[in-house]
């Protein structure tokens, strides 16, 4: 599966980690694992990158650096697809939503988790119980607001970068 993402700043990936801490029977992301998915792009065919990358870069032509953040902790009491619950840090961020949106004309948007359904976030965590969960989204964290300048091409069967994208667009 390839994916556009927001490259995640070093301080939100040491925060999900400082979280995922006080959730021991949960799988915690390691520090290189933390994105934000802006939008799904298709299989991890090595034609579908090709061609889907030009309408991707038409789809964005103009978009400025904006900004994200983050001010809370919250969960997916039953994730879309495996396991649950999912702890995870809500991004906030307009221009986000208007890109992913925007992207849901290039490439349909995946059926519960994508258009309507999209809620822009890094996951700290999967599995484990939801008291625990319940009680990490009650914590109090300390905002985190960042400059968006980037977006990456992720290619999520090889674990690897397939690419940047500068914004403006």
């Amino acid at each position: 599966m390839y994916s556009l993402n927001v490259p995640v700043p070093g301080e939100v990936g040491r925060l999900a980690s400082q979280l995922a801490r006080d959730l021991p029977a949960a799988r915690a992301r390691t520090r290189d694992e933390h994105t934000l998915v802006v939008k799904r792009l298709g299989t991890g065919d090595r034609g579908t990158l090709q061609r889907v990358r030009p309408a991707v870069r038409e789809a964005l032509a103009g978009s400025p650096a904006f900004e994200a953040r983050v001010a809370e902790v919250d969960y997916f009491a039953e994730a879309a697809d495996g396991p649950s619950p999912v702890v995870y840090l809500p991004v906030e961020s307009p221009q986000l939503r208007r890109l992913h949106d925007r992207l849901c004309d290039v490439t349909d948007p995946i059926e519960d988790i994508e258009g309507e359904a999209y809620v822009p976030h890094v996951t700290v965590a999967r599995g484990g119980s939801e008291e625990a969960a319940r009680r990490l989204a009650d914590r109090a964290i300390e905002p985190v607001t960042w400059t968006v300048s980037e977006l990456a091409f992720w290619d999520a069967e090889r674990g690897v970068s397939a690419g940047e994208l500068s914004l403006p667009a």
